[in-house]
């Protein structure tokens, strides 16, 4: 016979994302989203897999200040061409700048995820890179892109899980939800490490 989980501690995700939320709700564990209210200004010379990381404990440590008895997951993700970071555009104007910039090329998606739980004073940051090759992308199919999905919240304003996967020639990744903003694997290992039952 099948023994029931013992009780677990509550689960926080330290985001708004509606993408971020959407993915974590497929684990089946009850949880609350909590917004983490960080500054996201790069440091002079980070590079984008260091801000990645830094981001995503920042926000795993911000709401675990605020929910210090649950286990609290950050997660980060910045568009890296180059070593040059590309943030979320938030204008029509930069999303057409960063997506000239991209056609043709490899952008790596660093999507960094932290677990942290202030109770048990646990703590594990972890980078999920995703290799992502551009198509020669011209002018108009930029627009008709952003007209048709308004990108303006994706990190480089890629929005795979839409019609941003037309704009790709491919994806390389060993954890595929990494892209959209969450890499489950390695959340799912972190949260097992941290002490949560997943099925």
């Amino acid at each position: 016979m099948l023994q029931s989980p013992p009780p677990q501690r509550p689960l926080v995700l330290g985001s708004t994302s509606r993408y971020r939320c959407e993915l974590l709700s497929r684990l089946n564990l009850p949880f609350e989203a909590a917004a983490p209210h960080i500054d996201e200004t790069p440091l002079t010379g980070e590079a984008p897999r260091a801000l990645a990381m830094r981001l995503a404990l920042a926000k795993a440590h911000a709401v675990a200040r605020q929910h210090p008895l649950a286990v609290v997951i950050g997660s980060d993700q910045v568009a890296d061409l180059g070593g040059q970071p590309l943030g979320k555009p938030g204008t029509h104007e930069r999303a057409v700048a960063q997506l000239r910039q991209m056609r043709g090329q490899t952008v790596i998606f660093q999507t960094a995820v932290a677990v942290v739980c202030a109770a048990t004073g646990f703590e594990q940051v972890d980078l999920a890179p995703v290799e992502v090759r551009f198509r020669e992308l011209s002018d108009d199919e930029i627009e008709r892109y952003l007209r048709a999905e308004v990108p303006y919240d994706c990190a480089g304003s890629a929005k795979s899980e839409g019609l941003g996967i037309a704009l790709l020639d491919a994806i390389n990744s060993d954890d595929p939800t990494a892209l959209i903003g969450l890499p489950l694997i390695r959340t799912c290992r972190m949260l097992r490490a941290a002490g949560m039952v997943l099925p």
